[in-house]
This record gives C-alpha cells, sequence and structure tokens, in this order.
C-alpha cells in the first residue's frame, strides 16, 4: 500500500489551542508530539495505562469525525468525551483516497454503539448485536466489513476477544490491509502486535517512538510468565 493512499497520512498538535488546565499537558508522551506521520497501513499504540495511546486514539478519531463513543462517521451520539481539547487542536492531513467505510471501536463503551445500531435498526452478520456475546457481535462487524476498503481506528480491541479470536483479528487485519484499508490501534495483546510488517510506537519514557515487536512490554511480560511460571508463583506468593 503506497503512502499516498492512507487514509491518515499524518496528524499535528496546535498545543495554543490546548487550554493552559488541560490535563494533556500532564500527559509527557502526548505533550512531546507536535507532528506525527504514519507509514504503514496498520499502526499499533502500546503503552502503560495512563501512557496516554488511548487518549491520542479517541481524540484523533473524533478529529476525523468519528463519535466520542465509536461506531461509524454516521453515529450521532455521546454521553462524554474528555479528548475534544485534544481533538480540536489536532491538524489532519488526509489521503487523496475516500474511504468506502470506517469504524472507531471502543470496547469501553462498545455496549453503547450496540444499543445504537438497534435504534438504528443496524444487523451484522445478520444479527442484532445484543443478541450475540461481545466478542461476536465484534467479529460480526469485522467480517461484515471484510471487502470495504476503509479506516479502523480501535482503542483496545483484545479486551472483547479471546486469545483464539484474538487470531481470527488478526487475520481479517492483515487481510484487509492488503485490500487497502488502514488501521490504528491501541492494544496491549501479544498476539495483534505479532502483525508481521505492522509499524509499533510506544508511549513510554515521556515519548512517542517507534519500537519492535521483542522490545514491547507486552511481548516481554508475557515471554517471562511463560518461561518462568512456576518461578514467578513462588516468589510472589511464597509465605
Amino acid at each position: 500500500m503506497e503512502l499516498s493512499s492512507l487514509f491518515i497520512r499524518e496528524f499535528k498538535i496546535n498545543w495554543d489551542k490546548v487550554p493552559e488546565y488541560s490535563f494533556l499537558h500532564s500527559i509527557p508522551a502526548i505533550r512531546s508530539l507536535d507532528t506525527f506521520r504514519f507509514e504503514n497501513p496498520v499502526t499499533f499504540f502500546v503503552g502503560e495505562n495512563g501512557s496516554g495511546k488511548s487518549t491520542m486514539i479517541e481524540a484523533l478519531a473524533v478529529a476525523y469525525g468519528f463519535n466520542a463513543e465509536g461506531g461509524t462517521l454516521n453515529y450521532n451520539f455521546s454521553t462524554y468525551a474528555e479528548t475534544y481539547d485534544l481533538a480540536s487542536a489536532l491538524h489532519i492531513s488526509k489521503g487523496i483516497h475516500r474511504p468506502q467505510a470506517g469504524y472507531f471501536f471502543r470496547a469501553e463503551s462498545f455496549f453503547n454503539v450496540a444499543t445504537a445500531a438497534e435504534q438504528y435498526g443496524t444487523k451484522y452478520g445478520g444479527k442484532r448485536l445484543h443478541t450475540q456475546s461481545h466478542g461476536e457481535s465484534f467479529l460480526s462487524f469485522f467480517q461484515e466489513f471484510e471487502n470495504r476498503r476503509g479506516i479502523y481506528i480501535m482503542d483496545e480491541p483484545e479486551a472483547a476477544l479471546s486469545p483464539q479470536r484474538q487470531l481470527t483479528l488478526l487475520l481479517i487485519i492483515s487481510e484487509m490491509a492488503k485490500t487497502g484499508s488502514q488501521f490504528i490501534v491501541a492494544t496491549h495483546s501479544p498476539i495483534l502486535l505479532g502483525l508481521p510488517g505492522a509499524d509499533i510506537y510506544s508511549f513510554s519514557n515521556g515519548e512517542v517512538s517507534p519500537v519492535s515487536y521483542e522490545e514491547t512490554e507486552s511481548y516481554q511480560i508475557t515471554k517471562m510468565f511463560l518461561e518462568n511460571r512456576e518461578k514467578l508463583f513462588d516468589e510472589l506468593f511464597e509465605d
């Protein structure tokens, strides 16, 4: 996929538009950003809770035109969005093509999105989302969009999925990216992060920087646990 074909090529933050009292100034990784350029159809943001990756994902989605709680570009409901200050300060450079579809997924508000889908009379996989499990409804949605070239922004999608279903999502992302879709994903999942060829950026140590798969904490901690489980348990639970 050529860089000119990306739906979001870069974003810039105009810090003059962010109020001085905003909590955004207290998030070092985000405060370090002025310009960010996407160079890959699949980009992962990683970092510890509170590092700013989800805040950046939500602001980017809202600035692009998505509803703050998630959904397609046509969804228009929201109870609260704490990232409007950042979203209003973002300038997004879009690609030369318009997406055929788009979706912003937030695990924590997917129930509200499913409720809105019912009100809109929308079904995925031929079923109402509320009649399916969280994981089933999430995968039903993506299987519905598999053949539609689009922009997909996701915040911790693994929260809805078992490890087996994360592998299914990994395959879906890989195939959709090959046919022109763009994914921007905040995740802790060592399974999703293992997607070959994806770019990974860490929101750690007060900056946003590229890292390899093996350098992510998700990989390192999972590997350490699997290889040293009994020793770790002995140390954690010793009397």
